[in-house]
């Protein structure tokens, strides 16, 4: 496995597999890696003769610098991990390569962007299309991978590259869980023992809204059923739910008559340095 910690060097590596008629999957991460990312690397490999992953902890995509500060990085098991999935190559740049002195240009979806989850956290999603526009022109894959356990985050991304015809296929990969049913995620190891235990609770309220659907109720009753559920966790804090439609992320309301999609933002731990948890789910009537 090659490690590049320059653009150039990963320009290099990729020539080379392009030389030798390779095709590219890419899998962008922050770094902590766990089991969800390597089934993005799975399938990426089982589509693709070469897998490139980036590490790098994307600043502008964090509203308070405590969270930033406090984001696990753990390079040398992140390592090991993709070598042993089979990874070709690795990109693990500072901010100052991907973020030049000077750097003025941002990509934004302008209504994806600000909606749902985007106005819980502002300007976050702006930081997400930006790095990932500027990791897709560094690295020029064929496709790339993302879990849909961020569904706003992977509808953000392709219509980035929908609109901005770049050349290349985003694939969802669907959430991997814990053996309770939480969504593994890099946030989880900042959990306390309790809070760990309390936050299970995403992945239970998902489940009441599916068994809720099932009576082919009205929207708000599933809504309901969510909120009682979240807020019956007394070390939980529901910072939103979204109830959307899946293709365009408009709220879904009235009776439900096809698929719809959940997104749940919660938070845990003391108010001055939460930690924010996400899970999702598309459910059927």
């Amino acid at each position: 496995m090659q490690v590049c910690r320059t653009i150039s060097d990963i320009r290099a590596a990729v020539a080379g597999f392009r030389a030798a008629g390779d095709t590219v999957g890419l899998v962008t991460t922050m770094g902590a890696l766990h089991a969800g990312h390597m089934a993005l690397v799975a399938a990426a490999r089982s589509a693709h003769t070469r897998v490139i992953a980036t590490i790098f902890v994307n600043p502008t995509q964090f509203g308070d610098p405590k969270d930033l500060a406090s984001y696990p990085r753990t390079e040398d098991a992140d390592l090991a991990m993709l070598r042993d999935a089979g990874v070709d190559a690795v990109l693990i740049p500072d901010a100052a390569e991907i973020y030049p002195e000077g750097e003025e240009t941002i990509v934004e979806t302008t209504r994806l962007a600000n909606v749902l989850h985007g106005l819980v956290r502002p300007g976050h999603y702006r930081g997400v299309a930006t790095v990932v526009a500027k990791l897709f022109n560094i690295n020029q894959p064929d496709a790339a991978y993302f879990g849909e356990k961020d569904y706003q985050q992977l509808q953000v991304i392709k219509r980035m590259v929908r609109d901005l015809h770049m050349p290349l296929v985003i694939h969802g990969v669907p959430t991997v869980r814990e053996p309770d049913g939480l969504a593994m995620s890099s946030r989880n190891v900042r959990l306390t023992e309790n809070d760990r235990k309390a936050a299970v609770v995403l992945s239970r309220a998902l489940d009441k809204a599916q068994a809720t659907a099932a009576r082919r109720v009205p929207i708000d009753r599933i809504d309901q059923a969510l909120r009682t559920t979240i807020n019956a966790e007394p070390r939980a804090r529901l910072r939103a739910v979204d109830i959307v439609e899946p293709a365009t992320l408009a709220p879904a309301t009235g009776l439900m008559k096809g698929p719809i999609a959940i997104m749940l933002s919660v938070e845990f731990g003391p108010n001055d340095n939460p930690v924010m948890l996400i899970d999702q789910r598309e459910i059927t009537p």
